[in-house]
Order: C-alpha cells, then structure tokens, then sequence
C-alpha cells in the first residue's frame, strides 16, 4: 500500500488581489445565489418604479444575502489536511482496488460543509463524491470508494478537491490539493500447476543447480586455508605440493535461469480490448515470470526489441541479491505499461539470447512468417530447454461461424520451430493459460522421452 502525503487546499485560480478575490466569491455562487441576487434586483427596480418602499427592502435583503454569503465563505480559512491511501497500490486487471480518503481538521475552529470530490480517470469509474457535516475542531474523517479498470496501465488519483459551501447554498468554492498517487494495474496472473519445464536442473530440485568447484580427485580447485575454516575440508595433497594449508572450495549454489520472452510486434497481433490476442500474451508472460520466480529461478523480462527488465545482476536476471517480490514487482510495472512495438522482427532479442549463457526459455509469440520462424528456431540453440506458445492472431479475430482458409501459416512455424527442438503449443481464441501449461509439460516430457530424458529434471 501506498500513502500520498498530507497536504493542505490552495486555491485553484489562486488570489490576485481584491479585484480577483472578488471575482472568484462571485463565480462560486450557486444557482440558489443566483436566483436571488437576480430576484433583488428586480424587487429593488420594481420597488424604484412603483415607489414601494418595503420592496425595496425585500429586494435589498434578497441581493444582499447571497453577496454576504460569498465574502464570508471566501474569506474563511479552514485549516485541513487530506491523504490518500491504496489497498493495494498495485492490483490486476478487472480487480477492485479501494481508496481510503482521510481529512484532519488541523485548526481550532469547527468547518462548516464540505463536500469532497476525488479525481479519476473515466476507466475507473464515476468520479467519487463525499459529503461531511462538520468537522470539530482536532477532528477527523475517513471515507472510501472502489477502483477497478478491465485495462492495465497506470492510471493518476487525484489532486483532492474540497468544495465549501454556506449554510444557505448560496456559494460554493472549490479548493485543491497538490499531491496525487498511481494505481498501477497488472495483468492478470493465473496460478499455473507444477510442471517439469526447468531445463537442465537436474537431481537438486525446482529451479537449482549447483556449480561444483571440485569434481574429481584429479580435478581440484583448491584455495589456500582461511581462519575458521573446517579442517576436514584441507586437502592434503595441494598442501604437501604448495607448501601451505589447503582447503577444497565449498560447492557453490546457483539459481537456474529462465528468460521469458515477449513478442510486442504491432504486426504481429490483430485486434485490441481485453480479449485480444495480445493482452492474453501479456497475461500469459505474467503467469509464466511469477511462477518461475516461486519456484527459485533468476527470471529476466526480455522483448523483440532487445530489451531486458530488471536489466540488473548478472546478464539481466533478478539475482539472488534481489528478492523475488521486488523483481516481480519490477517485471509487472513493465508488463502493466507495455504496448506494441514497430519493430518487423526478433532479431535484436536472438541477438541478446545469442550473446547469453543456458537457461530456460519461454516464449510467447504472435504471427511469424518463415524468415522470423527460422529466427526463434535458432534461439533454441543457446537454452537449456525452449517452450513457445504461439499465437494466430486471425483466430482471435475471427467469428466463430467464418471458415478458416485451406491454408494455414501458423501450423509452417509451429512445424519450424518443433524441428529445431522447442515445446512449441498453439494458443487458441480463449484458451485457459494454465491448460496450455499443461499441454506444454505433457509434449516437452514426450520429447524427453525419445531423447533418453534431455531437459528433464
């Protein structure tokens, strides 16, 4: 959860001397101060007319009043604070979030009524209004309303505003405050079941695997002994041959790496809106990086145009230095903003996974002719094992009673990619991402299988 910090109501056109401080008491006056000021006026002229002096103090009573009203609400000074509060700050798609609004009346006098209104973009629904009675003095308010967008994005709340008003309703100002906070909708992960789609981790469990520095007798790294050091790890034979105390280095723990990539190409998707092709990959790379990092892998975001998120630790990966949630978090604020990108390939994201060490590699991607096929088939050469889930965009668009054509390209790159070795699952319109999962643990163990097990852990 996020606070905005207090802060105090300034005026919105701001005071520029009397003339301007007279103007603005006047544009607050409401259509009751309206009404009257306009039937004083009459009353007063028609009083002129006729010689009708008790007319002519009606009409002064009734365009006096709404002139009163409006020079002393304007020069009322309440002293308020207000903040806000998101429960959470960060929230996915097509889920509520609440907004917790608080007002402290910081001054020694009660306020009057106040009318509180909060700033929100349309997609999140109608804009909040409050009112409060009165606030003693020391005194405090808490009101709340609810946010929800079926659109990730980040979307502004805020700045504050407070209308006073008279007790008549004769004239109402409005006054702001500076701060505002973001709410940040992700897109919706799905809890996707265990699968056996950790590469080449294999015998130390998910998503490890360890690096020995000693694998042999005949094939020691030895280092020279350090204080504290056990002594059952000396090594006697580098100590007779150096001279020196000698120990074997202690097996070193690595956390199996996993990049999941992202196909953004605006060419590559039709259609738009929460149902497209596209925000399912978005939702899908979402699902995908959250559950690799429970289960203990470095995760890396990495898109068609070579970019790489957290871009930190070592090559890119959320490190062990890094703890999962903050990467996590990272990789969703990316994925609650990414759009469509211009680029016409994936070769500059081939060329960030040429340049990589061997890990896991899942991909999503959208059409692809033949040249870009044969592009993502080579990338299955650097990774300890690829899954791709490919999505035919003209599916999506297609109504359910259209025809498909004799032909169908999709099926050339599904074949491409499967030769060279990927797990590779057609994504139909509405397809459940943890069903893919599924489909895509039981054809990789398939592949294991004919291949005496490779990949398996």
């Amino acid at each position: 959860m996020s606070a905005a910090a207090p802060g105090h109501p300034e005026d919105d056109q701001g005071d520029k001397g009397d003339k301007g401080g007279v103007r603005t008491a006047l544009a607050g006056l409401t259509t009751r101060g309206r009404s009257f000021l306009a039937a004083g006026v009459a009353a007063a002229i028609c009083a002129y007319v006729l010689g009708q002096s008790d007319l002519l103090r009606v009409g002064l009573l009734l365009s006096v009043l709404p002139l009163v009203c409006a020079t002393v609400l304007y020069r009322t000074r309440y002293r308020v604070a207000g903040s806000r509060r998101l429960s959470p700050a960060r929230v996915p798609a097509a889920s509520e979030a609440r907004v917790h609004l608080r007002m402290d009346n910081v001054s020694r006098l009660p306020t009057g009524l106040l009318m509180l209104q909060d700033r929100v973009p349309y997609v999140l629904g109608p804009r909040p209004r409050f009112v409060l009675d009165r606030v003693e003095a020391g005194g405090r308010r808490e009101v709340s309303y609810r946010v929800r967008s079926d659109l990730r994005g980040r979307y502004p709340l805020g700045p504050l505003q407070l209308r006073l008003t008279d007790p008549f309703g004769m004239c109402e100002l409005t006054r702001s405050f500076s701060t505002y906070d973001t709410l940040t909708v992700i897109p919706r992960v799905d809890a996707l079941p265990p699968a056996r789609l950790t590469g080449e981790a294999k015998g130390y469990g998910d998503g490890r695997q360890r690096s020995l520095a000693l694998a042999g007798e005949d094939d020691v790294i030895p280092r020279g002994y350090r204080y504290g050091d056990d002594l059952r790890r000396v090594h006697w034979r580098s100590t007779a041959r150096y001279g020196e105390l000698m120990v074997r280095r202690e097996e070193q723990p690595q956390r199996a790496r996993c990049t999941v990539l992202l196909d953004t190409r605006g060419i590559a998707y039709l259609g738009a809106g929460p149902d497209s092709a596209f925000e399912w990959a978005v939702s899908g790379a979402a699902s995908v990086l959250v559950h690799m990092l429970e289960r203990g892998f470095s995760v890396r975001l990495l898109t068609d145009t070579g970019n790489s998120v957290p871009g930190e630790g070592a090559e890119g990966f959320a490190g062990a230095s890094q703890g999962s949630a903050d990467a996590a978090g990272l990789m969703m604020d990316t994925l609650a903003v990414i759009d469509y990108s211009d680029g016409t390939d994936i070769s500059r994201a081939y060329d960030v996974l040429r340049g990589g060490g061997e890990g896991m590699l899942m991909a999503f991607f959208g059409d692809l002719d033949e040249e870009q096929a044969a592009v993502a088939a080579k990338m299955r050469q650097r990774s300890g094992g690829a899954v791709a889930f490919v999505l035919d965009s003209e599916t999506w668009v297609r109504e359910p009673n259209d025809v498909p054509g004799p032909e169908d390209p999709g099926e050339e790159s599904l074949r491409m990619l499967r030769e060279a070795g990927w797990t590779a699952v057609r994504v139909p319109r509405g397809a459940a991402m943890s069903d893919l999962w599924r489909q895509a643990d039981r054809e990789r163990s398939g592949l294991g299988a004919l291949s005496g097990g490779e990949g398996r852990s």
